[in-house]
């Protein structure tokens, strides 16, 4: 079989779902028996999101190979769980980089280098990356909206593989609004007749319209969207607000999204084998919506709930498994200190400190974690909350009042977190950060070993200063158990302390490796020992 391209493109407004479309699509097309890998281009100039403002683009995903991506890249894995690559985050950024570094070596051998044919070159490159491997269909999300200048280029590239391919092995998917006029009860498709003439006269004509909507598409608004939008009546299709996100595939599917995909790259595999994922759906559904356990989120970027979607997703991934509730509050780390914290999170069954970067707001973590210990709360550090939780310690139960991460006081006496000596200067994935999937290694008879069930475990990094091993032994004499190490025993990777409900604390990111029918182990001991309490 040729490798399939679907692009999915999104018109009127940002922010109607396109990353949750595509990913729902990948589902039930995986769900047919087929190799499906999706990847996103976005039209910013950073080379990745990895230094972007949180409040701007929400958390940067990290895959396996420690390329720093998209939230949407978090999305695509949760639905088709597969783990994802770098080659599936794109920037113009990239993209422009690459073309100018060729050009500097003198590849394009003294030629002009344009946008056509150079950077859409460069941009398709990337598209066909996945032929001549076990991939069967390669889904791309086209970041932004129709119009937006800084996609233009991108539009181009992908009207050019339309040109390039088989009819039938590519197909363009249009994701819209239909907004509703609550004073003359009425949805009007006016808004996608525009977004569909805007991308037609960029050259691409949409197979099929994704609209989202808050209520029904009336026969008549159908009718009139496949008239004027150039599209079949059968390929309109409804895409409402869903109780549990991870619906919208089944949804999706009842409203005929799989078979008019299936129609278009004349896929043989027509009926789907959705019962698994009906099957999840059902059990979530069944849930007790009576029964809730409230975890705090105590961050620096809870204005944006984007984020800590990861976070969230995995808490929710573990509620499912615990067959109760979750709520997910965020909460503001700079309104907690002493005289504060009771009142913030005695409301909560648990706590999780999230990571991040700076000081801003630390002593409020700090503070959270000390709480936590104290009161027998739940907890579950990650990353940054993995060494706040070290400081805590330390100072708190060791009485170094002093004790601080280098990151925030490269002077202090007692840096019980520190960049090792060997890592300065080292690119590992990425400068001097520990970027990626890296092993760890469980010790016996611990929480971390009964709740992962194995040894040896792979989880996702992202930071720079780790656990000083000069404090170890005073530390875990004191209490603050080492319980994950990497396998040379160098890198501390978990802590826990065992004299309590659930004390809990990971150097890496487990929950960018959760998925809705594998939860990540962490989450799901936090809410069970929040059950418990």
């Amino acid at each position: 079989m040729n490798t399939k391209y679907i692009f999915v493109t999104g018109g009127v407004v940002s922010g109607l779902g396109k990353g949750i479309t595509a990913a729902s699509l990948g589902r039930l097309l995986k769900n047919r028996g087929y190799k499906v890998t999706i990847q996103k281009f976005d039209p910013y100039i950073n080379v990745d999101p990895g230094t972007m403002n949180p409040y701007e683009h929400g958390e940067v995903f990290v895959t396996d190979d420690g390329a720093e991506t998209d939230l949407d890249l978090g999305h695509y894995e949760r639905f088709i769980d597969e783990n994802l690559t770098k080659n599936s985050s794109v920037t113009m950024g990239q993209v422009y980089s690459t073309v100018i570094e060729k050009e500097r070596k003198g590849e394009y051998l003294g030629k002009t280098v344009q946008v056509i044919p150079h950077i859409t070159n460069e941009i398709k490159d990337r598209i066909y990356k996945f032929e001549n491997t076990d991939t069967d269909i390669v889904i791309t999300e086209v970041g932004g909206t129709i119009g937006d200048i800084e996609g233009l280029s991108i539009i181009e590239a992908i009207r050019q593989v339309g040109l390039e391919k088989n009819p039938e092995d590519v197909a363009y998917v249009h994701v819209t609004l239909l907004p509703y006029i609550a004073g003359s009860n009425e949805i009007k498709s006016k808004p996608t007749q525009h977004s569909v003439k805007e991308l037609q006269s960029l050259g691409i004509k949409p197979n099929i319209l994704v609209c989202r909507t808050e209520n029904e598409i009336p026969e008549s608004v159908r009718e009139k969207l496949s008239l004027f939008c150039n599209v079949r009546k059968t390929s309109v299709i409804q895409n409402k607000t869903a109780s549990c996100l991870y619906a919208v595939p089944l949804m999706l599917e009842e409203e005929g999204l799989g078979r008019e995909i299936c129609n278009k790259l004349r896929l043989d595999n027509y009926i789907p084998d959705n019962k698994k994922w009906e099957r999840m759906i059902n059990d979530i559904e069944s849930i007790d919506k009576e029964k809730v356990v409230n975890i705090a989120i105590v961050g620096k970027y809870v204005k944006l709930e984007d984020s800590y979607i990861s976070v969230i997703e995995s808490l929710y991934h573990a509620g499912f498994a615990n067959k109760v509730k979750v709520k997910a509050h965020l909460v503001d780390c700079e309104k907690i200190n002493k005289d504060t914290a009771k009142e913030e999170l005695s409301k909560y069954d648990g706590i999780i400190v999230p990571g991040g970067f700076g000081n801003r707001g630390i002593d409020g973590k700090i503070e959270t974690i000390r709480y936590a210990r104290e009161n027998k709360v739940p907890f579950l550090g990650i990353c940054l909350g993995m060494q706040m939780a070290v400081v805590e310690f330390a100072r708190n139960v060791l009485n170094l009042k002093d004790a601080n991460s280098a990151e925030f006081d490269a002077k202090t006496k007692n840096p019980v977190i520190h960049i090792m000596e060997e890592q300065k200067g080292i690119d590992k994935k990425g400068g001097t950060m520990r970027l990626g999937a890296y092993p760890c290694i469980l010790e016996d008879s611990t929480i971390a070993n009964e709740l992962y069930g194995e040894k040896e475990i792979f989880e996702r990094h992202r930071h720079r200063f780790e656990y000083n091993n000069e404090y170890r032994e005073a530390l875990e004499k004191a209490g603050l158990k080492v319980s994950g190490t990497s396998p040379d025993g160098s890198l501390v990777e978990i802590v826990e302390i065992k004299d309590h409900p659930y004390f809990i604390a990971g150097q890496f990111h487990p929950e960018l490796k959760s998925r809705p029918n594998r939860p990540a182990p962490l989450f799901v001991g936090l809410v069970k020992a929040c059950l418990k309490k």
